[in-house]
């Protein structure tokens, strides 16, 4: 029998007879490590563990509380699911049912509407076919044959997606559990009684393929962890994330709504949300000044040969909307770059000119699809905190490093952690292969340089350039985009940008696209649920409320208030005819930072008696005392 050698993750080898399924020879090598594992990793590719080994290869274990063991994982249960839908709901076809981020999902075709009552039916079913243990088995079929399949089981999803596949996919793979089978590539865990943790969440719905025009499907959401200590875990957060949520937090504290009158996407900023985006921008301008950005402004809309010359309207119309002026087609701005060039060309340009840091709070509207709108977080029309920077190849480096230290001070001010991820070139993009070569290695060297670690997600730049994303973290740990620095050879190329070298000759600047902050809108929703709306003081709409107790300290409170006024303090006055303790919890309810009583006492001692919003009582103090603290945490960013 033919042998082959295989290499271990510890550097270890062994000989084995072909034909052993990777499950057996992990098991050969360390019987704990294949207890654990879902799956196997055979050289670079993940395997069923029931996968014959027939050749000279690099293998291990993948874990079930591993980062690719976890999809593996929840994308099993999400066929549990499946199995468990259809045994309950005749007529229910399946569509897909992928891994995401935090669990997994699956959309199904049902006449009528999935209730949380019926999420336990589900549930309990799931039960039953993981405590049956059925074996997860892989079968090719050619796509004829499988096709022919679904068509037989009723599977009108299955069989459109056979047929979408590439050409020269001759044959795929089907996965069945118990009485289910379904279209996939796999891999899955061994059996459904390694299933140890799983919840089932809510529903929504979701059209076919993301397309408005096809059939809405329902998307049952649920998780999966490897133990039932981390689903609990889990779950605590999903239920703190809903006290934060920025949606609620947005009604009760007066910041924004999102009125269907006005039209899904459109965010409209009450007094205090303006106010608090206002702070955030001035913040933005002040820092941008200080590392010697140039502030400009462009239009929002730009005629449409611009957009066919930037590459946007063939890799980007379709998030892009459109309007007429005498007879002339122009694109509403997605992004802000195209103006930003235009100035650049405006007159001759030198090295000595460079670099050049052209920023704007840029206005942009993105045709985003209804079922992906949420709160803040995605909306149609934002404004970005954008800049573009043209500079030699030469300072390329330095400019990198600079924008990277800046991401760093901002999300320090703001409170936030951060990882970051350098995504390489799409499949849809333009530019050459040099180019891109170039611009990534630029990227790679800057972050190195600067000593920051960092994830390679292959495939995510933008169509222009590759990138690099800073995801902060927020206070419970979830990850939001929100910073990005773009490099780019290729639209200084399409609009013939140039500068004059020490040669005397015309040479081809690089741009950068970076954002600080990202989206104020996202950027506010985030900040909203990281501080679950009790802002720092610097940050806070109102700093401080005064609160009399009777009609008699009124006059001496507008005192107080006038003065904190011409100091600069966000301050707002409550003098209603209510009860202290009523004001008091009204103003905690709003998160600001100081209640300020004020009685007779106060009034005879020429005092105010704050309280922060957790309730401690700070004792009678002097308005300017209170003038000097709420300074004092603004000059510290608390």
């Amino acid at each position: 029998m033919k042998e082959i050698r295989v290499r271990f993750p510890d550097g270890s080898e062994a000989v084995h007879p072909s034909g052993k399924t990777a499950g057996e020879i992990i098991g050969a090598w360390n019987k704990g490590a294949r207890t654990s594992a879902v799956c196997a990793r055979l050289d670079a590719e993940l395997v069923d563990l029931n996968r014959a080994v027939t050749g000279d290869a690099s293998i291990g274990p993948v874990d079930a509380a591993s980062k690719e063991g976890l999809e593996v994982l929840r994308h099993s249960i999400s066929h549990v699911m499946a199995e468990a839908v259809q045994d309950i709901f005749q007529g229910a076809k399946v569509t897909i049912g992928p891994s995401i981020e935090d669990g997994f999902y699956y959309d199904f075709d049902y006449e009528n509407t999935f209730t949380p009552e019926d999420l336990e039916k589900i549930e309990s079913r799931m039960g039953e076919i993981i405590a049956a243990d059925s074996p997860f088995v892989r079968r090719e079929m050619t796509r004829e044959e499988a096709k022919q399949f679904f068509h037989e089981k009723g599977e009108p999803y299955k069989v459109e997606i056979i047929e979408d596949l590439p050409g020269e996919v001759t044959h795929v793979s089907l996965y069945t559990q118990g009485a289910f089978t379904d279209l996939c590539r796999g891999p899955h865990i061994p059996s459904t009684g390694m299933i140890k943790a799983y919840k089932l969440l809510n529903v929504a719905g979701a059209y076919w393929r993301g397309d408005e025009k096809r059939k809405m499907l329902q998307r049952i959401y649920g998780t999966g962890f490897a133990s039932v200590k981390e689903l609990k875990a889990y779950l605590t957060l999903i239920e703190e994330a809903k006290k934060r949520d920025h949606r609620r937090l947005g009604r009760e504290l007066d910041l924004f709504q999102v009125h269907e009158d006005a039209g899904a996407g459109l965010v409209i900023f009450h007094p205090k949300g303006a106010l608090l985006r206002t702070i955030i921008e001035d913040w933005e301008r002040k820092e941008h000044l200080r590392r010697g950005y140039d502030i400009v402004m462009g239009p929002q809309i730009l005629k449409g040969d611009l957009w066919k010359k930037s590459g946007h309207f063939d890799h980007y119309k379709e998030h892009m909307y459109f309007t007429e002026v005498d007879e002339q087609v122009y694109g509403i701005k997605p992004m802000n770059c195209l103006a930003h060039m235009l100035i650049y060309k405006s007159k001759i340009r030198s090295y000595r000119d460079l670099p050049l840091r052209y920023f704007e709070l840029g206005t942009v509207l993105r045709h985003e699809k209804t079922g992906v709108l949420h709160g803040l977080m995605r909306v149609r029309q934002f404004t970005q905190d954008d800049a573009h920077i043209l500079c030699t190849p030469g300072q390329l480096n330095e400019e990198i490093r600079a924008i990277a230290d800046f991401v760093a001070y901002a999300m320090k001010i703001f409170g936030f952690e951060y990882d970051v991820e350098l995504s390489t070139r799409p499949e849809k993009s333009i530019g050459s292969d040099d180019d891109w070569n170039l611009a990534t290695h630029a990227l790679e060297e800057a972050l190195k340089d600067n000593k920051m670690a960092y994830e390679v997600n292959e495939g995510d730049g933008a169509f222009y350039g590759p990138k690099i994303d800073f995801k902060l973290r927020d206070a419970l740990g979830r990850r939001w985009q929100c910073a990005t620095i773009q490099c780019d050879f290729t639209l200084p190329e399409r609009f013939d940008l140039s500068y004059v070298g020490t040669d005397g000759e015309r040479h081809r600047p690089v741009m950068l696209h970076r954002v600080i902050l990202g989206a104020i809108e996202r950027f506010m929703g985030v900040l909203i649920e990281h501080y679950a709306g009790a802002f720092p003081v610097w940050l806070s709409p109102v700093q401080a409320t005064l609160m009399n107790v009777t009609d008699k300290q009124i006059p001496y409170g507008e005192e107080a208030y006038r003065k904190m006024l011409d100091a600069g303090i966000r301050v707002e006055r409550d003098f209603r005819n209510e009860k202290l303790g009523f004001k008091i919890r009204e103003g905690q309810l709003m998160k600001i930072p100081y209640m300020c009583v004020i009685g007779d006492r106060e009034v005879e001692s020429g005092t105010i008696a704050p309280r922060q919003r957790d309730g401690k009582d700070l004792g009678p103090m002097k308005v300017d005392a209170l003038i000097s603290l709420i300074q004092d945490k603004c000059s510290r960013y608390e």
